[in-house]
């Protein structure tokens, strides 16, 4: 099932890839933002509960969709940039086993616990 899930979300990346093609950016935008959506760990500074919300936030792909409709739908392509961005950046991280948070800590994620295994 692991594995299932991957391939699902190597699909997702691919759908990103292939919405950023639509737009009119330059394809090293992709590659340069592609990691701007990690600025939600710095909620970790203030706590665990907070580092949750804002890392959940940036990596959310209801998040991200709403944000691409909305673009689409007012025109703004900077929006659907983000919206894009988003999108693929969540499913690059569940391909690497890195999902949401739990207010828990930051290793404590819906598809299990990230890291070293304590004990």
């Amino acid at each position: 099932m692991k594995i299932l899930l991957k391939i699902e979300e190597l699909f997702m990346f691919g759908l990103g890839m292939y919405l950023f093609y639509l737009l009119n950016y330059e394809w090293w935008w992709f590659l340069v933002l592609l990691l701007s959506p990690d600025v939600g760990m710095l909620g970790y500074f203030f706590g665990n509960k907070t580092g949750a919300i804002t890392y959940n936030f940036m990596h959310h792909k209801g998040v991200a969709i709403t944000i691409y409709f909305i673009g689409i739908y007012f025109d703004i392509s900077l929006c659907q940039l983000a919206g894009v961005i988003l999108f693929a950046h969540a499913a690059f991280d569940r391909i690497m086993g890195y999902g949401l948070k739990y207010d828990k800590g930051f290793k404590y994620t819906h598809l299990g616990e990230i890291g070293r295994a304590n004990g």
